[in-house]
Parts: structure tokens; sequence; C-alpha cells
């Protein structure tokens, strides 16, 4: 028996880098294509346009990263712990990306539904879900954080969009800027947000 194929993950942790790292304008089939180490007759074999690769590859990549995401937001973490691991978290990633690349790379997820949203459904809808899915992870630790009286909250749902906007936000100055030290404020700025209370 022969040996089994790794094309298809190869072109999908590859597109997912080059995407991040660049644009999505940025990279062509081509460029996917030789990075993977696969010819354009495989990709096409998996994939039936570019389009159709960004999708897989940034669930594929959700895939990979929800048991971090399951581990941080674990019910058994206070709630307000958890927002400041989820902000350690976004702050060790993305230093990692800038130390990788040489500059900040900002939220894969937002880039790249921001670059694309008013011209490819598929991705638009893809970016929209992964955010939301994010979303969720926030409300159930700001409901908590309500309920323990750890945080002044009126509407956690309306809150966890409120936090992940400045969030978003901080990652695109940071981005713009290539400036790594605009994210250094990130936690200090949620829980100044969410009026958190101090712990006695």
């Amino acid at each position: 028996m022969g040996r089994t194929s790794d094309a298809k993950e190869r072109l999908l942790e590859v597109a997912f880098d080059l995407i991040w790292n660049q644009s999505y304008g940025a990279v062509s089939v081509d460029h996917i294509c030789q990075r993977a180490e696969v010819n354009k007759g495989s990709f096409y074999h998996y994939f039936p346009s570019k389009s159709d690769l960004a999708v897989a590859a940034y669930e594929e990549h959700w895939r990979e990263k929800q048991p971090e995401m399951d581990r941080i937001f674990s019910p058994q973490i206070p709630p307000l712990n958890r927002l400041r691991l989820w902000c350690g978290n976004a702050y060790e990633r993305q230093k990692l990306k800038a130390e990788k690349y040489g500059h900040v790379c900002g939220c894969p997820y937002a880039s790249l539904g921001a670059e694309v949203a008013t011209q490819d459904e598929k991705i638009r809808a893809k970016a929209e879900e992964l955010v939301d899915r994010t979303l969720r992870y926030l409300e159930n630790a700001l409901t908590e954080a309500k309920l323990q009286g750890a945080a002044a909250i009126d509407d956690p749902r309306l809150m966890a969009r409120r936090v992940h906007s400045l969030v978003l936000g901080m990652l695109l100055h940071a981005k713009i800027r290539n400036q790594f030290s605009e994210l250094e404020d990130m936690e200090p700025a949620v829980m100044n947000l969410i009026r958190a209370k101090p712990a006695f």
C-alpha cells in the first residue's frame, strides 16, 4: 500500500499561514502550491478555488485552536481570569507571529473578513462565523462575571461584542503601526471596559 498523501493538509496549513502573514489578494494559487510543494492538479482535486481553500483553511485553524479556547474558558476558572488568559494568549500569539515574520499580523479572521467581505460571500460568512464562536466564549465568561458581581455589566452579549471590538481595534492599530507595544495594555483595557471589581 502506498503512502497516504498529506497534500491537502499542507495546502491548508500553508494557505492559512500565507494569508495571515500577507493578505488574501497577495497570495496566489501558484504561490500556495509552490510553498506547499503540491502541484496545481492536486490543488484543484481538493479545492475548486482559492476561496474554497481559504474557507477550509480557516475552519481547520479553528479546529486546531478550539481545545486551547476550551482550556482558557474552562468553567473551573474564575470568569475574569478567563478574560485575562484570553488577552494573554492573544498577546503571545501576536508576539510569536511578529518574531517569525518581522511585522504584526493582527487578527487572522478579521483581517481576511475585512479584506474580502464585499467580494466573496463564502469567506465573509466564514469570518463572521469564526468571530461569533469567540463571542460566545466571551459572553459566557461575562455572564458569570455579572452573576458573581465581579464586573459591572448590564448586557453580557453586548459587552462581549464591545470587548471583542476593543481587542480587534488594538490589533488593527498594532498592525497598521507595526508596533507590538500597542498590545501591552490589552488586559487592563478590557478590565476597565467591563468595570472589573478589584480582587481582595
